[in-house]
């Protein structure tokens, strides 16, 4: 889905150019802005935060971020893949108590915003090639699979108190399905319809309404049709202590825009639990900013190249004013992005534009917003959580070695049946383990040996040899950064013992970017080493050192 080792060779001033392209910009914030609507609703909900949350953080995303990052055409904002930290984080900080979590949690996500802030003045973005991709999707699938066991619930009507053990709530969904609400379950079954079928149309003025805006606007039809602002369900069983299902079933945010702030609360800041929230904020939200940017890069039809380490800064400063007035941390987002180009969207102002139309309408149209069903925002989580961790996304896994799926399965558990930080970390040492086993070296595990040395006066050759693996690489892709566009760079890897997936996906990455820059690039040396899966991309070991 992303691509964990895409090179930072090369950075474009992000243009701004306002005035020739102000319609285009202000046609695709408008259509992005009804995707983000939604989006950010849900995301605050499932995390434990105030709806509006969700939309103050998109507002500074659009407003602010937009005229700092290092992005021409990414969309900043709350996501999903950020629900499962701030959600844990509540509930760790808070102990039971919803609302101190809440503030708590805000003072975790300004102190992580100044970390992030940092991280991109000493040029902490080539830092995510460090992790490797397998553990970076299984990050993302677990989160995918947390996502989906939590919303669940409320797509059925249903508010089920979770233990702190995800795999018993996995093995208590179908039990707990049983006691569904069948008026909201069939609103989320037509929210459900509608994500699926809608963008099988082929019509390309119906394509460009965003299916997440006709779940919200089928949403609200039904909800006033089975009067859910007074909907008070009848249970036909004995429900469990720990199911809930007079709702709310609405959503509910206050009358301004002013009432919905709320300051950070740092009389936690010397404990241990807090510093887990910070870092794992930081963590989750720098990755997927940097991988989403990078990803971003790759749609951009004018091929414009991403300031990550500016990124990262912009993001950080945006998630500090956001944790200091009640909003939830921001990254980069994919799928939104995505939309974005897709809608013509020619410079970053498509990103501001987006966050003023989202200003305008909470304070406009409140009372809209207070009449969505939160059925069909747990829908819309759901099956993002879905895309997430798809069957497809265990198949292509499976493409690249067996045991690049044993480290995404074992990431996968190990953060499902502990946390997301024990869980990626235990997952990098499943990678470093298997390295070992197929004969890397300590020394080399941290140091990779190469050499770049200039041929002719438009040539450079970088020799490597040893193993190139996802732990040693750092240090050579920052030099190739340094390289002029336009020349010629040679790769020769004959005498590399071992180049695991990550190394490969990377050199390949750089050799098309800098190509599509009007140099040329060639790699040479691979025949003599056998690939551990078919895929193209796959891990190789030398057939002389078998």
């Amino acid at each position: 889905m992303l691509n964990s080792a895409r090179p930072n060779s090369i950075s474009t001033p992000c243009p701004n150019h306002f005035n020739s392209s102000w319609r285009s910009d202000m046609l695709a914030g408008f259509l992005v802005f009804l995707i983000a609507l939604p989006l950010s609703l849900g995301v605050a909900v499932a995390s434990g935060f105030p709806p509006m949350a969700g939309i103050i953080s998109a507002i500074i995303g659009g407003l602010l971020v937009s005229r700092i990052n290092g992005s021409t055409l990414t969309i900043t904002g709350p996501a999903a893949g950020l629900i499962v930290v701030i959600f844990a984080s509540v509930q760790n900080l808070g102990q039971g108590d919803m609302l101190s979590g809440y503030r708590y949690t805000l003072a975790a996500i300004v102190v992580s915003g100044l970390l992030q802030i940092l991280l991109g003045h000493y040029k902490a973005g080539r830092l995510a090639a460090f992790f490797p991709a397998s553990v970076v999707h299984g990050m993302l699938a677990a989160i995918g699979i947390i996502i989906m066991t939590k919303q669940l619930p409320v797509m059925m009507g249903l508010h089920v108190e979770s233990s702190s053990n995800m795999l018993v709530n996995i093995l208590q969904l179908p039990q707990v399905q049983a006691f569904f609400t069948p008026r909201i379950g069939l609103i989320a079954l037509l929210a459900l319809c509608i994500l699926i079928e809608w963008p099988k149309l082929q019509h390309p003025l119906l394509k460009r309404i965003p299916a997440p805006l006709l779940v919200i606007i089928s949403g609200i039809g039904m909800g006033y049709w089975c009067d859910l602002s007074h909907f008070q369900p009848d249970a036909l069983f004995n429900l469990p202590e720990t199911i809930n299902i007079n709702g709310p079933f609405l959503v509910s945010i206050p009358d301004s825009l002013l009432a919905s702030i709320v300051f950070p609360d740092f009389s936690k800041v010397a404990s241990l639990a807090f510093w887990e929230s910070v870092i794992a904020i930081g963590l989750v939200g720098s990755l997927e900013t940097l991988l989403s940017s990078a990803a971003v890069d790759k749609l951009d039809p004018e091929k414009r190249y991403s300031d990550l380490n500016r990124d990262l800064q912009a993001i950080g400063i945006g998630n500090t004013l956001a944790g200091m007035i009640g909003g939830l941390p921001m990254i980069a987002e994919i799928v939104r992005s995505s939309a974005n180009i897709e809608y013509g969207a020619r410079t970053g102002w498509a990103n501001f534009f987006h966050g003023g139309f989202l200003l305008l309408f909470v304070i406009l149209f409140p009372q809209i917003i207070n009449s969505i069903p939160l059925a069909s925002l747990a829908t819309l989580l759901v099956y993002t959580g879905f895309r997430l961790a798809s069957p497809q996304s265990f198949a292509k896994t499976l493409d690249l070695g067996k045991e690049q799926l044993l480290i995404f399965v074992i990431t996968i558990i190990s953060i499902l049946a502990s946390n997301l930080l024990v869980g990626v970390m235990l997952g990098i040492l499943a990678k470093l383990l298997i390295h070992l086993f197929r004969g890397v070296s300590l020394k080399n595990m941290l140091c990779i040996s190469y050499h770049l040395h200039q041929q002719a006066k438009d040539t450079y050759q970088v020799t490597i040899s040893g193993s190139a693996i996802f732990s040693n690489f750092i240090a050579l892709k920052s030099e190739l950064a340094t390289l002029e566009t336009g020349k010629t760079v040679l790769f020769d890897l004959t005498d590399i013992y071992l180049i695991d997936h990550t190394v490969m996906d990377f050199i390949e990455a750089y050799r098309d970017n800098y190509i599509e820059q009007g140099g040329r690039c060639e790699i040479h040396g691979l025949s003599e080493h056998k690939a551990y899966a078919e895929h193209p991309l796959a891990a190789r070991i030398n057939k002389r050192d078998l």
